[in-house]
């Protein structure tokens, strides 16, 4: 069994769920297929929110309104019978009908917020299988709450999940397509809950895991990982092979296309991860295993909205326990750190929350010197295999940043990162950059007729 994944993107109109169902029936495998919320819902959503929460009961209404008139119209165009588009009408107006319950409930609480948000992954996969039942294919819906559950501190509870789900999937052994929500799940007190931003990769990893996948696919309109951010670097190319821990470090470190949480359950598994292309399916896209073939360097990704901070010891020498007491301070207030370096006696560290710098700071202040921090960085991570008997990748790096000012550089922590911090003002030459001097640069060198 395979687990497919489409966003909101590969969703957002009804001609791609037609291409959806196309894909999805190309082959004899049997499938779980993931749905994000239709592009733009949940951003809608949250808006009609934000009224509701503001007693603004009006706008809430008018947004409300303005969202259904938009699924009205997709209906008409999704379906391809009479039979279908009522049932498809049946759905919007049940699940509009609870939405404007939940946003005239008063107070407007963060547990009618979710339940809000939910709707969207709610409305597109009950759509999208009624669809696949007009048109005959053997499908189900599976609901993810049944089976998605997190603990206290919002973690999937991967033995739990993967006892449900394999009860459930035990009762619909004869069908082919199992349609199922991304990114919605139960908390502990069995309340709507989700799995953040971006969860619905997280889902479909989870599930992969769980069942035992023979492979997980998470479709987008982007064919691949590309080896640098393609919106600002011209010459970019998509990657065909990653291991797990590169494809954690693109991710973590700013590479969109795949959510920071995905790799965890499917690597833990050892499920291959391959990312695809809707528009363009028979590319062959990325694929995520254990073990890759490519290059040395694989990639570059960027970090924005981070800042470095800078703490002396005020006890010079030999003054340890002093990076234990800093990092108790950062757990303290549950904010991770990016990048770090030391010394004997300093430690510098970036981090990308700044919701709480300033009682850090001041806590920090108690037992250490800070200098100014500096706002508006950008960690550049270059990302591949750097094991210790690899020469000259530091060196191609410091080459391609020789006009740029570096902050920070960490490097050897990971085999498979060397990061670099600088303003963001830089970032796109540094990018630019470090494509050349690591991917063009020798390749184009060889081309070039020797003098005689």
């Amino acid at each position: 069994m395979q687990v497919w994944k489409f966003g909101g993107t590969s969703v957002g109109k009804p001609e791609r769920m037609h291409s959806i169902r196309n894909l999805i029936t190309t082959t004899d495998t049997r499938k779980i297929v993931v749905l994000s919320a239709l592009s733009g819902t949940t951003n809608a959503l949250i808006a009609i929110g934000e009224a509701a929460k503001a007693n603004n009961d009006a706008e809430a209404a008018r947004q409300t309104d303005d969202l259904k008139t938009h699924y009205d119209l997709f209906l008409k165009e999704l379906y391809q019978t009479e039979a279908g588009l009522a049932q498809g009408q049946q759905i919007v107006e049940k699940e509009f009908s609870f939405l404007r319950s939940l946003v005239g409930i008063k107070p407007f609480t963060i547990k009618q917020e979710k339940e809000l948000v939910a709707q969207g992954e709610l409305l597109s996969t009950e759509m999208f299988a009624a669809y696949l039942q007009e048109q005959g294919e053997n499908a189900v819906l599976l609901p993810a709450l049944e089976f998605m559950q997190i603990d206290a501190d919002g973690e999937p509870e991967l033995a739990v999940i993967e006892e449900k789900i394999a009860t459930i999937l035990g009762q619909h052994t004869d069908k082919q397509l199992i349609i199922t929500q991304g990114f919605i799940c139960r908390n502990p007190r069995g309340e709507v809950d989700n799995l953040k931003r971006g969860g619905s990769d997280y889902t479909a990893s989870l599930i992969g895991g769980a069942i035992r996948a023979e492979e997980i696919q998470i479709w987008t309109d982007i064919d691949g990982m590309h080896n640098n951010d393609p919106r600002i670097v011209k010459r970019t190319f998509p990657i065909r092979e990653l291991t797990f821990e590169e494809a954690a470090e693109l991710a973590y470190f700013g590479a969109k296309i795949l959510h920071p949480s995905t790799i965890t359950p499917a690597k833990m598994q050892n499920v291959p991860v391959r990312l695809k292309n809707t528009m363009q399916p028979d590319a062959p896209g990325t694929l995520i295993a254990n073990q890759s073939t490519q290059r040395d360097i694989k990639a570059i990704a960027a970090k924005d909205n981070i800042t470095a901070i800078y703490i002396h010891s005020t006890r010079m020498l030999n003054a340890y326990g002093f990076l234990r007491r800093v990092f108790e301070i950062f757990e303290k207030y549950k904010t991770p750190v990016d990048m770090i370096t030391t010394s004997e006696v300093s430690v510098s560290v970036t981090i990308d929350n700044s919701e709480h710098l300033a009682a850090i700071t001041a806590e920090l202040r108690e037992f250490a010197d800070l200098e100014e921090h500096d706002l508006d960085q950008t960690i550049v991570c270059v990302v591949g295999n750097f094991s210790a008997d690899k020469e000259g990748i530091a060196l191609k790096v410091l080459e391609a940043m020789k006009d740029i000012p570096i902050r920070m550089i960490s490097y050897g922590a990971s085999e498979h990162n060397l990061s670099l911090l600088i303003h963001s003002k830089h970032k796109a030459d540094a990018l630019n950059a470090l494509n050349e001097r690591l991917f063009f640069y020798e390749q184009e060198a060889s081309e070039v007729p020797s003098a005689h």
